[in-house]
């Protein structure tokens, strides 16, 4: 799983009753910059959840389909997507050579899916992955608890510092947001 370690930057913050998705927009393969305004996020079931991820493109759209098909089974209900979906990723036998990993939020929740199994709900209201992503978390989390600016501004502010800190992270930054009534 080397690559996914050099892969891009996907950012989630929660703050009250507010969830942002970012995600840089940088492709690169080995050292070279293929692209720099591709979309690594989505929009899933009628809106109501976002997504992204950090990995090889293929895999994470077959993720993103297996991922929605599993909302439609179970009504939206992220984290019994989310759960059901890494079960099959983990235990069938095409689906566990998926290189990814995969961001996701709804209203309420925010989940890290992997294909080893793992659906990680955050607990300091950041959760980061790709080759940024530890530099985006500890910006995001330093922000989150010494400032009270909103779940936008941070991961604004995040992403920033971790396009000029990562070399496969670039600063076009697409932003998917999600804001609970509450």
């Amino acid at each position: 799983m080397e690559k996914l370690i050099r892969s891009t930057t996907i950012l989630a913050v929660r703050r009250q009753n507010h969830v942002v998705l970012a995600a840089d927009g940088q492709v690169t393969m080995k050292d070279t910059v293929l692209k720099h305004t591709a979309s690594k996020l989505r929009e899933l079931y009628e809106g109501k959840i976002i997504a992204g991820f950090a990995g090889a493109t293929a895999d994470a759209f077959t993720l993103f389909e297996l991922f929605e098909a599993k909302l439609k089974d179970y009504s939206g209900n992220v984290e019994r997507a989310a759960v059901e979906l890494t079960k099959e990723w983990r235990t069938d036998k095409i689906l566990r050579r998926l290189e990814a990993l995969l961001l996701v939020a709804d209203k309420e929740n925010t989940y890290l899916l992997s294909g080893n199994g793992d659906v990680i709900a955050p607990e300091h209201g950041a959760v980061a992955i790709g080759s940024g992503g530890t530099v985006a978390l500890s910006a995001a989390r330093a922000l989150l608890e010494n400032t009270d600016k909103d779940a936008m501004d941070v991961a604004r502010i995040a992403m920033n510092i971790a396009g000029d800190v990562c070399i496969y992270t670039n600063q076009n930054t697409i932003f998917k947001e999600l804001k609970s009534e509450a």
